[in-house]
């Protein structure tokens, strides 16, 4: 078993999910860094952790195929016998961006079962064992944290798709939240707003020109490193009387302003 506390965070060889990892690990934490195809970017993630002094395993598992998830899980149990806090980063866009009124029913599934379907029973399955793991007092005050998006909230007619998934992982988090408040698991949604990485690089040039105009009190792209240290607040137990909670990391983007 593992004598540090342990992390899995879906899609954390990239973008947000790299930005996670890196900072659970600088706090030290053991993580695990799933992936579903690109073992380089993980193993590069877990190379870097390791350089540090930090610990990692990285796991290969499609968090979009359910069936995947218990190999994963079972995975880490056996290698290191507790899983203390788990991160749904994992996320995907429409491969291409079609006005609401062509989106196909290919592409709506797609999205779903990797942004919502896939973290709504990945998180079903961890929490029954987070369960077992309190009552057996291998653990203590355990946390699940979802990466949502603005999205949620905010029209993109030409990624409805996206934006639905989001929309139902707030809804995911409440739901979670409210049905393990009696283990003393606390279940948080990160909003992201306009963060820098391979998913926001096909709209660098819109986003810039928005930024710098005043979209968000705070004119910069935000970095996968603020949601890295949002995540480390919340697995440091720095938010015990809060759950169900929607934090936004934007630069103030949620704001009505006139």
């Amino acid at each position: 078993m593992s004598d540090k506390r342990v992390a899995i965070v879906t899609g954390g060889g990239r973008g947000i999910g790299r930005g996670i990892t890196l900072a659970l690990a600088e706090q030290g934490w053991h993580v695990v860094i799933n992936y579903r195809s690109n073992r380089q970017a993980a193993d590069e993630a877990a190379k870097t952790i390791e350089s540090h002094g930090g610990s990692a395993l990285v796991v290969q598992a499609d968090v979009g195929n359910l069936d995947d998830h218990a190999a994963m899980v079972d995975t880490v149990l056996e290698q290191l016998g507790r899983i203390d806090l788990l991160v749904n980063n994992a996320g995907i866009g429409p491969r291409q961006r079609l006005d609401l009124l062509d989106m196909s029913v290919e592409s709506y599934d797609e999205v779903m079962a990797v942004n919502l379907k896939g973290p709504l029973f990945l998180t079903q399955r961890v929490a029954n064992k987070m369960i077992e793991l309190l009552q057996s007092g291998t653990i203590d005050a355990p946390k699940i944290v979802n990466i949502g998006s603005i999205s949620a909230y905010t029209s993109s007619v030409a990624r409805g798709e996206y934006c639905i998934s989001k929309a139902g992982m707030s809804m995911m988090t409440m739901l979670f939240g409210d049905r393990l408040a009696e283990y003393g698991i606390n279940v948080y949604e990160i909003r992201p707003g306009i963060i820098e990485t391979d998913m926001t690089s096909v709209v660098k040039g819109k986003y810039d020109k928005l930024i710098a105009d005043g979209l968000t009190p705070i004119q910069r792209w935000g970095q996968p490193d603020d949601i890295g240290k949002m995540v480390t607040a919340i697995a440091e137990g720095y938010l015990p009387f809060s759950t169900g909670e929607v934090i936004n990391v934007d630069g103030g983007f949620h704001m009505h302003r006139l």
